[in-house]
């Protein structure tokens, strides 16, 4: 074996040194230390593939020197393997398959589905609507109920006791329960007038409504034959209405008479007419006629300037009956309250009251001293207050 002993191997002509010939192979013996640091290397292309085991140990390979595709192992690829990323990102795919970083979300949002094609983000979670059903609310005490506060949030307003009622107290506060004040509105107080007199406004009052009766007409007499029977007298008319009395202080009342009793020796008479200052009145019903051919019915009275003005009813008529069968003198006519006097059989007539006509005498056997009617009721006036 031939041995070259030289400090360095330089090529004749060029810059390319080959190092035997083909089939050759150049051995560097054990101990020998081959520095190639500060050179470029350059390995066949077959050096690592695609197949088979290649076994490198303590050797750095360029991009150049790989071919085919290199797959690691399952569970190999740790997290320092893995490039830098910024903080807070998540690692999710686009449409194309390929890994994209999702950005970092603000504090409190949930990373949200675009659904299929884009990547997930972070979003402030939300609630649907009509999601949230009795069963999810937590938990509170019996009786409150849920308001709102000036800035939204929402606010338990406290139970109140039996009997109260949600009360508004106004934008910027929450309401309570609260027990109702008495009432200090509406109908607080009348005056009933069965005699003339003057109305005087109590502290407060407002608005009144008036009722306005005239008297009711007397019941005739029965006239001075045997079996002829008294008619009733009529009743008085009603006027009804609401006076606005914010600037009157007082009125005058006048209450109509009720009508005078037929009788042997006294002719009957019509009740009187009732008023309310000069905002309303009413006339009383017509008194009775004489028993005989001429007891025809009594017309009633009749109201006047009232928002409502009512007719008093109609009495009964007497007759002039010849004793073949019984019968009762006629009937008063009754007022807006009620009030005819009544007839009867062999008796005077029945007073009416409260604007109600007198009923009629009735002569049985009593030959010419007759029997007398009733009087007529008195009119009345009643003023209702209200504040």
């Amino acid at each position: 074996m031939s041995k070259v002993e030289v400090d360095q191997i330089d090529p004749q002509s060029g810059t390319t040194l080959t190092l035997g010939t083909s089939g050759d192979t150049i051995v560097v013996p054990s101990g020998v230390t081959f520095n190639s640091s500060a050179a470029t290397n350059t390995l066949p292309s077959s050096v690592v593939t695609t197949t088979g085991t290649q076994t490198l140990t303590n050797k750095s390979i360029v991009a150049t020197q790989l071919t085919g595709t290199i797959t690691p192992s399952d569970d190999t690829v740790t997290l320092a393997k893995m490039a830098p990323g910024t903080d807070g990102n998540i690692i999710s795919y686009d449409a194309s398959g390929n890994p994209v970083a999702v950005a970092t979300g603000s504090a409190a949002q949930v990373l949200t589905s675009a659904g299929a094609g884009a990547p997930p983000t972070f979003a402030t979670a939300t609630v649907p609507d009509n999601a949230i059903t009795l069963a999810k609310m937590a938990s509170g005490t019996d009786g409150n109920i849920i308001s709102y506060d000036t800035s939204g949030n929402p606010v338990a307003v406290a139970t109140g006791s039996d009997g109260q009622v949600l009360t508004s107290a106004g934008a910027g506060a929450v309401p309570t329960f609260e027990t109702l004040p008495a009432s200090d509105t509406g109908l607080t107080s009348q005056q009933v007038f069965t005699s003339s007199g003057t109305w005087n406004k109590p502290s407060g009052i407002t608005l009144i409504k008036v009722y306005v009766t005239g008297g009711g007409g007397g019941g005739g007499f029965s006239g001075a034959t045997n079996y002829y029977s008294g008619g009733g007298g009529a009743g008085g008319g009603t006027a009804i209405e609401i006076i606005d009395v914010s600037s009157v202080s007082s009125a005058t009342v006048t209450i109509g008479n009720g009508g005078t009793a037929g009788a042997h020796d006294t002719y009957v008479s019509s009740g009187g007419t009732s008023s309310f200052a000069s905002y309303c009145s009413a006339t009383g019903g017509g008194g009775g006629n004489y028993g005989g051919a001429i007891a025809s019915q009594a017309i009633g009275g009749v109201g006047s300037n009232g928002q409502i003005n009512l007719h008093g009813n109609a009495a009964k008529g007497g007759s002039d009956n010849d004793g073949s069968f019984k019968e009762t003198s006629g009937t008063g006519g009754g007022s807006f309250w009620g009030g005819a006097g009544c007839g009867d059989h062999s008796a005077d007539g029945h007073a009416g009251y409260n604007g109600g006509g007198g009923g009629g005498g009735q002569n049985f056997n009593q030959g010419s001293t007759g029997q007398s009617g009733g009087a007529g009721g008195a009119g009345i006036v009643v003023v209702e207050e209200y504040k």
